[in-house]
């Protein structure tokens, strides 16, 4: 499996970014490191705070930055000195647990507040429970070390299953607007339980090898960025997700292992924001002219693969916007790198492409493109509604035809926080995806890295209710109660010749379905550390070949299992 890269012109782009950057904001304070989108805790606070309407917040572009959560922490903070009453003892208990959690992101020197530290010296040193980690801060240079470990076990009439992890994160910033990480673990389980071909919503693993003792893989992720008072620049390669949805998204679902981009974020102004990468995707699919013998090894050399998108996100009033974006999946079969075009921020690819292939008499010589649009209201107090839309292809005469269709994903749903009864939210939500959406007729442009789909972890042809109760009785315990029905349809391929790809019946036959019910518990104890332990029963049926193929022997059938375990790190 090849390792994602940045060509020398990705590289440039950069620096010339940087230096003009640099050279108009070199007074602002602003530095940014991405919080990992798997670390719900946070992110589910600060959504539960907007739904108040406490902040404001657009949570179609994720992960937030470290620097960015501080910022909605005080704002929080501020708001809770006025109007005290209006925060829970649990929600007051949280933000005192969070500011301490981000306290390298306030402008105070260390040592952490009391009772956190275990060590405090005039060396600008700490080390800390709470978080854990060694800590370093002065004027100009700040860093945080901490351990990554974890073991879970799950167990039902399959036997039981073994999961442990250890690896470590390192995070920090240089002067005013320098900010960078770097985040390393090493996987071990006793059975593979990931694979591209499987409907689950984990995020996709690059495996390294097959042993006696199991299956290990490792994952690494990291970035540096220059960040200034409404704009951040950055090479990072990291999981992001976009689009909105609780369960899942349908636009970029972080599905896929990590890979490298360029991201750039401006909010220039109060009633918009603009969000875009670059990125090196894997294609997995032999280059067999680039691929050569050498001392008796077969070096194998992928085709190169990219992705550009952009989202325009406007806020017309207090917590209401809408976002609309595109991207485009391609190839450099010359090998010559990314296409000096789609390092453009702010295009319409669809255009650029046409432009690009505008030799082509009737094959498929241009690329994966796509459009995407997310409406998200919290103007009703304690609601959140969204909206969110994927769209590989439109045709408006399709709108007239009841027996054609567009080749659309849908999510829609909502969140109830706080209402009626305090600490408990109710999340629904129903997603809709037609045949052929994340597909390509080129295997090398499929909408996919690693093999793994980067939309929805269903794929197309396929839909999704879920029902979800939460309940946060005190600081770090959360009780969560979760039914969904997923159901995928006929596995059509563009490449069939005898298809229609906007005629064939959406979800007329269901070849495969998971009723299931999932009951989880978990509390942090400190910062990044935590206990959790669910209950999963589990009911997939369909046809063999396709329950084969899309869900681990592990879990097939109907199945109760169960899971504990503890967790150190993001």
């Amino acid at each position: 499996m090849n390792t994602p890269h940045v060509s020398v012109v990705n590289i440039k782009i950069i620096l010339v970014l940087l230096f003009f950057f640099g050279g108009i904001t070199h007074s602002t304070n602003a530095q940014v490191v991405y919080e990992h989108i798997s670390n719900t805790g946070i992110y589910d606070y600060l959504d539960e705070m907007a739904n108040l309407k406490i902040i404001e917040l657009n949570n179609v572009v994720k992960p937030y930055s470290r620097e960015f959560i501080y910022s909605k922490l005080t704002e929080i903070a501020r708001y809770n000195e006025l109007h005290a009453d209006n925060l829970n003892k649990r929600q007051q208990k949280d933000l005192a647990f969070y500011q301490t959690a981000y306290a390298l992101e306030a402008n105070a020197s260390l040592p952490f507040p009391p009772k956190t530290d275990l060590i405090k010296k005039s060396t600008g040193f700490a080390t800390a429970l709470n978080p854990v980690g060694l800590f370093y801060k002065d004027s100009v240079f700040t860093m945080a070390l901490q351990p990554i470990l974890g073991t879970s076990f799950s167990s039902n009439a399959n036997g039981g299953l073994t999961h442990t992890w250890s690896g470590a994160g390192l995070f920090g910033y240089i002067g005013k607007n320098l900010g960078f990480y770097t985040n390393v673990r090493d996987n071990n389980e006793s059975r593979l339980m990931i694979a591209p071909g499987y409907l689950q919503r984990q995020q996709g693993v690059p495996v390294k090898n097959f042993g006696d003792e199991g299956v290990d893989y490792t994952e690494a992720r990291g970035g540096i960025t220059y960040a200034w008072k409404w704009g951040t620049v950055g090479l990072v390669k990291d999981h992001i997700e976009w689009g909105l949805g609780y369960n899942g998204t349908n636009i970029q679902s972080g599905h896929t292992p990590s890979f490298a981009m360029i991201k750039l974020q401006l909010k220039p102004v109060r009633w918009g924001e603009f969000n875009y990468y670059h990125g090196s995707l894997v294609s997995e699919v032999i280059d067999s002219a680039r691929s050569y013998w050498s001392d008796n090894t077969y070096r194998v050399v992928y085709f190169q693969k990219y992705m550009a998108a952009n989202m325009f996100t406007l806020y017309p009033i207090k917590h209401l916007n809408f976002s609309f974006g595109n991207s485009i999946v391609y190839t450099n079969e010359s090998g010559g790198g990314p296409h000096a075009a789609y390092l453009i921020p702010f295009l319409f690819y669809k255009s650029v492409d046409l432009t690009l292939s505008s030799n082509d008499k009737g094959g498929y010589s241009g690329n994966n493109n796509h459009f995407f649009f997310n409406i998200s209201s919290r103007n009703i107090k304690h609601l959140h509604l969204y909206f969110s839309l994927f769209a590989d292809d439109i045709s408006f005469s399709y709108f007239k035809d009841k027996d054609l269709y567009n080749s659309f994903s849908y999510k829609l749903g909502f969140r109830l926080s706080d209402f009626p009864i305090r600490n408990l939210s109710l999340t629904a939500e129903y997603t809709l995806t037609n045949p052929y959406v994340y597909q390509h007729h080129t295997e090398t442009q499929n909408y996919t890295s690693n093999s793994y789909n980067m939309g929805h972890y269903l794929r197309d042809n396929a839909e999704e209710y879920y029902f979800a109760l939460k309940y946060i009785p005190i600081r770090g315990l959360a009780f969560e109660m979760a039914y969904s029905l997923a159901r995928h349809g006929d596995d059509y391929s563009l490449n069939d010749p005898n298809i229609n790809p906007h005629s064939d019946p959406i979800l007329k036959n269901i070849i495969w379905q998971n009723r299931q019910l999932q009951c989880t518990a978990r509390y942090e104890i400190v910062s990044n550390t935590w206990f959790f332990a669910s209950y999963t029963y589990q009911d997939i049926t369909g046809q063999q070949d396709k329950i084969e193929k899309f869900t681990p022997e592990y879990y097939r059938g109907t199945k109760s299992t169960v899971n504990g375990g503890l967790c150190i790190g993001f």
